[in-house]
């Protein structure tokens, strides 16, 4: 068995939000149905959209190859029915721009079979063969990210990776998808540790679990196999605790250098959900064409953990578990780092971790913002000791070179942490994503003006 922990490290700094998950953490993952039409838009990840390979009229198989990755940072895109491609047309996305996209019509009364594929044999794959299996089999970070899992696993040359560690620490509030994978999904999660140990040559593996989830540890720790070299490490409950460079710092006492990369201080994390999927699917070379979403929130009728077909329409969703208020606010992701939802015609993607939908009685009213009153709590929050109060002053006068030069900007990962204690409801994390992105722009002009 594993050396199983209770570590009482973690990082510096942080917040307790109400946890709210409750009412779905105890709830079994359960299959929804499928809707008669799905949407899928061909851009799901960070990178490159995937390129379309069917055509309008073409009947296809759950699983097959619908759209093949147009560069390394890209995946193919897998089709989540058996059906007809109806319509390649300009989609609806959460970020409110329109991309490419396919409409299929699934076969009413098909039993939506999954297409087999070329698999990934453990025992006889080579590093390089790995990773272009989990890039084939469409894989991207499942916690939210949506980063091609075959690039962030690629070990630099001249770099180690010396522990691999697996994030089941899910700290955004209302989303048990993580939890429940952990206690679903034993086997899976163990398989994927072993193709990833070999794709990164990790020595040693270290599952991080929050103490809001015992069960999950004592149940991985129990069926943990003895091939695997892996310690299970139950953390404090805190916010961010999820994100990758304080679960580190947690779990191993390292601190990722400004502007630096797990990689650099010998360590590769993936999400636990992420890992189950490559558990799973690679032994059969199958595509990800579905994932498990936590449905939740106050205005949901029937909350759950769900295993959706991507394409699913958020209308469908919202219809099928039903509502029972007007909905003032839904989120895709969790209330922290989510992002709020202006169109429902949109769909589920391979990131949508979790929905919450929240009535008027649910949402406070705007709340009048003050000016800066430099109480320190901001400062007392942020979990990689950044300044925002000084961050937001220099925002506001669109200062971006020195925000980033002088105060380390670009090391913010958004985690809301200061927007959350600020008693004068300054907006800082909203302001800082507007500061990066115009900070990027300007830093783009400036080199396409430098190379005309």
């Amino acid at each position: 068995m594993g050396i199983f922990k209770l570590y009482k490290n973690t990082f510096k700094n942080g917040i307790h939000p109400p946890e709210n998950k409750d009412i779905t953490q105890g709830l079994p993952i359960r299959q929804f149905p499928f809707s008669p039409i799905l949407i899928i838009p061909m851009s799901q990840h960070i990178g490159s959209p995937a390129e379309i390979i069917v055509r309008e009229g073409q009947e296809v198989e759950r699983g097959q190859i619908l759209a093949k990755a147009s560069s390394y940072v890209s995946v193919p895109i897998h089709s989540p029915v058996s059906g007809t491609v109806r319509k390649i047309s300009m989609v609806p996305t959460i970020s409110g721009n329109k991309i490419e996209g396919i409409q299929l019509e699934a076969f009413p009364y098909s039993g939506q079979e999954v297409a087999e594929g070329k698999p990934i044999r453990l025992e006889t794959a080579t590093s390089d063969e790995i990773l272009k299996g989990i890039q084939d089999c469409g894989i991207v970070g499942l916690g939210g990210a949506a980063f091609p899992t075959h690039v962030k696993l690629k070990v630099p040359d001249g770099k180690t990776c010396e522990y691999l560690i697996i994030n089941g620490i899910e700290c955004e509030p209302y989303l048990t998808t993580d939890h429940r994978v952990m206690l679903e999904q034993a086997e899976d999660i163990f398989m994927g540790i072993r193709y990833l140990m070999k794709a990164t040559g990790a020595i040693q593996t270290v599952i991080g679990i929050e103490a809001n989830k015992q069960d999950a540890a004592d149940h991985l720790n129990k069926l943990k196999p003895n091939d695997i070299p892996a310690t299970i490490q139950v953390v404090p409950v805190k916010y961010p605790q999820g994100s990758e460079k304080m679960l580190i710092t947690a779990v191993l006492g390292k601190e990722v250098p400004s502007g630096g990369l797990p990689i650099d201080v010998n360590v590769v994390t993936v999400n636990v959900a992420t890992t189950a999927e490559i558990g799973r699917l690679l032994p059969h070379g199958r595509g990800i064409q579905e994932r498990v979403i936590t449905i939740a929130g106050p205005a949901i009728k029937k909350p759950g953990n769900y295993l959706i077909p991507v394409g699913t329409p958020l209308r469908f969703v919202l219809d099928y578990v039903g509502i029972q208020d007007d909905i003032a606010e839904v989120y895709m992701g969790g209330p922290m780092m989510g992002v709020s939802v202006s169109n429902l015609d949109i769909s589920i993607t391979k990131g949508t971790s979790g929905i919450l939908v929240f009535g008027n009685k649910d949402v406070k009213k705007e709340e009048k913002v003050y000016p800066c009153i430099k109480c320190g709590a901001c400062v007392d929050a942020c979990p990689i000791s950044l300044n925002p109060s000084k961050l937001g002053i220099l925002a506001k006068f669109e200062s971006y070179d020195r925000m980033v030069e002088n105060f380390n900007l670009m090391d913010c990962f958004e985690c809301g942490s200061c927007s959350y204690v600020c008693p004068s409801h300054i907006p800082l994390v909203q302001y800082f994503r507007l500061s990066k992105a115009r900070y990027k722009r300007r830093k783009s002009l400036k080199q396409n003006l430098n190379n005309a």
